[in-house]
């Protein structure tokens, strides 16, 4: 394939990614805000659905994987996975009001989810399998379009929804994917010569059928899960601990001179789990707090520039992303200049220094403020640092795979490090109730006294990233023998 055709191939892949995320932000905007302006939801109860939520959500690509693999293929999944995506949006929004269609519309976004994602990326891979110097910044350009479209739609579907109601904000996140399918079959025979094995093959209608059935059974069950919050806790809390069992006998499993990298990344994976905890807080008790206690003005000399609603503000995470991406390459490439470039351990430790950052801005924004309501730059000043920190942290993940796992069981791996960070969110909404107001009835909270429950939170959230940082830190100096003990293993093997 030549160099103008894989360009023309991951075009497609990375228009069709836009409007996947466009409908997936649009739709996390507002969600939390939903169940609780909505649908009367006590801030607990939404807290744990979406944290629920999330875990499936990011469970289900293990799934999708073996789906493109080894029976559909990548491209016909990751467009099935998007048709499915579209389908929970509209029906968000067509049967807006009742409990019940809002767990059957989660559950079909979540399988849509783990059809989409998983392949998605996997497309991208095969488009430049043969040009590997190119692949990150291939996956540079996709991290980015990833937040053009996310930036996008966390601005327009909370707007949406104010001038237009609930209904019509789901449906346009929905009307949005759906466009991206449009132009993927418009271009489509770009991607003729990619994907996986079973691409190339006829899919029999049977196995059409049955696909089918499974897909609409996986919906059903994981509905009947969102309804009971019991059942929710289990499997997530079950997944959390088979992953960590797995571990330990993978350890003692692989041969001696391989231990090594798996320790580094058993670490590495835990600690983008618990950044986790602290990037769950975004879509809960941020969101909430700004809805209660941080003005929707911005003013500066007494001139108003622009209000927004609780849930744009969640629009500024991807917009530091792209700010702060060209400052982070910067300085990377200046440290590599100078022999001084940072593990992806040491880069791990800054990532958790910036999220300490972020909550202690918002903790003194709550504590030094003269009245219940703080000042909306605040907000905009204390995502910066937790964005850097996202930088440094999630997208390593993967690299840290690559780099340090056997290739053998990679793809394993990463399955773990997807169903770690689910567990990992669904931990941060147990933390987010930790400052859950009592809503009962839809009567609202004393302003005054959610800006201390709040400010409490973001003070022991701050402790804690101030804590592990430190702690990560002084690993630091283990870490690094490890990796001699990897690198020298490496050498010999090879």
């Amino acid at each position: 394939m030549s160099a103008t055709d894989r360009s023309a191939a991951f075009r497609v892949v990375l228009a069709i990614e836009i409007w996947e995320r466009f409908g997936f932000y649009g739709m996390q905007a507002i969600l939390l805000l939903y169940m609780v302006q909505k649908l009367g939801m006590h801030d607990t109860q939404a807290n744990m659905l979406w944290g629920s939520f999330a875990a499936i959500t990011y469970a289900a690509p293990v799934m999708g994987g073996w789906l493109g693999d080894r029976v559909l293929g990548s491209r016909r999944t990751m467009l099935v996975g998007a048709m499915v995506l579209a389908t929970g949006y509209l029906l968000l929004g067509v049967m807006s009001g009742d409990a019940h269609s809002l767990f059957l519309g989660m559950a079909t976004i979540s399988v849509g989810n783990g059809l989409f994602k998983p392949n998605s990326c996997n497309t991208v891979n095969i488009i430049y399998r043969d040009e590997p110097q190119k692949l990150d910044v291939a996956f540079t350009i996709y991290y980015m379009s990833v937040n053009i479209g996310s930036t996008f739609s966390l601005f327009l579907t909370p707007w949406i929804q104010q001038a237009y109601g609930w209904g019509t904000a789901f449906i346009s996140c929905g009307l949005g994917l759906l466009l991206g399918i449009g132009g993927y079959f418009l271009r489509q025979k770009r991607l003729s010569s990619i994907g996986t094995a079973p691409d190339f093959q006829p899919v029999p209608m049977r196995r059409t059928a049955m696909i089918s059935v499974t897909m609409l059974l996986a919906v059903a069950v994981i509905a009947h899960i969102f309804e009971s919050s019991s059942i929710q806790g289990l499997l997530v809390i079950a997944s959390g601990l088979l992953i960590i069992a797995g571990w330990i006998v993978l350890y003692f499993r692989v041969a001696p001179h391989e231990r090594p990298g798996l320790k580094i990344i058993y670490l590495l994976i835990f600690e983008v789990a618990l950044y986790f905890v602290f990037y769950q807080q975004m879509v809960t008790s941020l969101t909430l707090f700004t809805l209660r206690n941080v003005g929707k003005d911005f003013t500066l000399f007494g001139l108003n520039l622009f209000s927004l609603s609780a849930g744009q503000f969640q629009g500024f995470n991807p917009l530091w992303i792209m700010l702060g991406t060209p400052l982070v390459i910067g300085t990377y490439n200046w440290l590599r200049r100078r022999d001084a470039d940072l593990s992806i351990a040491g880069k791990f430790v800054v990532g958790f220094a910036c999220v300490t950052l972020s909550f202690v801005i918002w903790w003194l924004s709550a504590r030094m403020s003269s009245t219940p309501y703080v000042s909306p730059w605040w907000m905009l000043i204390g995502y910066g640092p937790l964005s850097i920190g996202e930088l440094m942290l999630n997208s390593l993940g993967l690299a840290a795979i690559a780099r340090y796992v056997p290739a053998r069981i990679s793809a394993l791996m990463a399955g773990c490090f997807y169903v770690m960070i689910g567990f990992a969110m669904y931990v941060g909404s147990m933390v987010a109730n930790m400052a859950a107001i009592d809503n009962a009835g839809g009567k609202e909270a004393d302003p005054a006294q959610t800006l201390v429950i709040y400010g409490s939170l973001f003070r022991d959230l701050a402790y804690v990233a101030g804590g592990a940082t430190l702690i990560f830190a002084l690993l630091l100096p283990l870490v690094r023998k490890w990796e001699s003990a990897h690198a020298r293993q490496v050498t010999e093997q090879g």
